[in-house]
């Protein structure tokens, strides 16, 4: 469900003051300011921001958008994305506030209490933003990560976060309406379900020795049944299903389960996307790589590359061709540092590497390293459509995925 959040917002008047005043606003511009080793542009963001060139802000779920005006007569469209919470991350932080009657109080007086940020950190649920995690875009044509302008939204969008905490919720995925619906909820059913005392009660000893009993001991897992090829019947005429299709797949669930008992869980929580490019990826044949294409609606030459990037990587390879994100800036820069270095010893000529969240490309090379979120770097290659594409698998050195894009590419 989308938070219960107003369209836009009008950003604060312009003037000379500091952008938050309340703590948890304070964090949004620290987590901005630390996301970053680009002083200069967080010093024209600020100039923006001051002087009203922020238009009025739209805070949707894990993302805030506004046109901001730059140079040019026409204003860029600027956004910061956060990253939602999950389901699972929701019923934490709710559980967590309705926990402690403190925790309510201060948010029914539009306040953000530091032990109620603290209590979710510790179970695990980020409610302030990392710098990490905040990803500015815009259609501006800077390179700068932020741009001045997208540094100008954060700037603005921190004064409305001091007077409503509610639009950090609304950012991580919940508003205002249905977090307090759902906390309503769970003192309802706390209510119903507390059971009164008992009169009696349970002695002490029994008790313990109930407890010292311990659970019971389980049987060993058995081994994986052989497979069988040969179903017991034919697939019903008429249902486009083949027996060799489905022996297949048969085959193909009994070795994941194999894996899944060995504990090997990589492959678990794939989408059907992703599990497509997987079977295609374990060479099923050209008829099923083409029903795979079809299927899923993918450009032959986009499924072709991906499938080279779960050889490559398995679901860490998928996720580092599909999505960018926003890494720690310390190791993007120690990672430049000794690619650098490298170069200097690999080529003669001059070499310029172009960082864009967690890609550094070598562009008159047509190289390109992509740092993936299990911490490996994926070597990629350009090909003469301009499409990026796999070109060897991951290493946790760069210097060694860069020498294998460079063997690869024939540099």
């Amino acid at each position: 469900m989308s938070p219960a959040v107003p369209g836009p917002r009008r950003t604060p008047a312009p003037g000379k003051r500091a952008f938050a005043a309340t703590w948890w606003g304070q964090a949004w511009v620290a987590a901005l300011e630390d996301s970053t080793l680009d002083a200069g542009r967080l010093s024209r963001g600020r100039t923006y921001a001051r002087k009203g060139m922020v238009g009025p802000v739209t805070v949707a779920p894990g993302q805030v958008n506004a046109a901001v005006q730059g140079s040019r007569p026409r204003p860029y469209r600027s956004s910061v994305h956060l990253p939602v919470l999950t389901d699972p991350q929701w019923d934490t932080l709710l559980d967590t506030i309705a926990a402690r009657a403190g925790h309510l109080a201060a948010l029914l007086d539009d306040e953000m209490p530091a032990e109620l940020v603290d209590d979710a950190r510790h179970a695990g649920v980020p409610l302030l933003p990392l710098p990490t995690e905040l990803d500015p875009e815009c259609s501006c044509p800077d390179w700068g990560y932020p741009c001045k302008h997208a540094a100008a939204l954060c700037y603005a969008i921190a004064a409305t976060i001091d007077t409503d905490p509610f639009v950090l919720f609304a950012l991580r995925g919940r508003g205002r309406e249905e977090i307090f619906a759902r906390l309503r909820a769970l003192r309802t059913a706390a209510q119903q379900t507390a059971a009164p005392p008992s009169a009696a009660g349970v002695p002490a000893a029994a008790a313990y020795a109930h407890w010292a009993e311990g659970p019971p001991e389980l049987p060993e897992l058995p081994e994986p049944a052989a497979h069988t090829t040969g179903l017991p019947v034919a697939p019903p005429p008429g249902t486009g299903l083949a027996a060799a299709d489905l022996e297949r797949l048969m085959a193909d669930t009994t070795a994941r389960a194999a894996r899944l008992l060995s504990g090997d869980t990589a492959d678990l929580h794939l989408t059907q996307h992703q599990d497509a490019i997987r079977i295609a990826a374990s060479n099923p044949g050209p008829e099923w790589f083409h029903h795979l294409i079809q299927n899923t609606g993918t450009k032959p030459t986009a499924f072709a590359r991906l499938t080279r990037a779960w050889r490559h990587g398995g679901p860490a390879g998928i996720t580092v061709a599909e999505e960018p994100y926003v890494p720690d800036p310390t190791v993007m820069k120690a990672a430049r540092t000794v690619l650098d270095a490298a170069l200097a010893e690999m080529t003669d000529s001059p070499t310029h590497l172009r960082t864009w969240r967690n890609r550094l490309t070598l562009t008159q090379h047509g190289i390109q390293l992509r740092l993936g979120p299990d911490a490996r770097w994926y070597p990629y290659l350009q090909d003469d459509d301009g499409e990026w594409g796999p070109a060897a698998p991951a290493d946790s050195d760069p210097v060694t995925a860069l020498t294998a894009a460079w063997s690869q590419n024939g540099a």
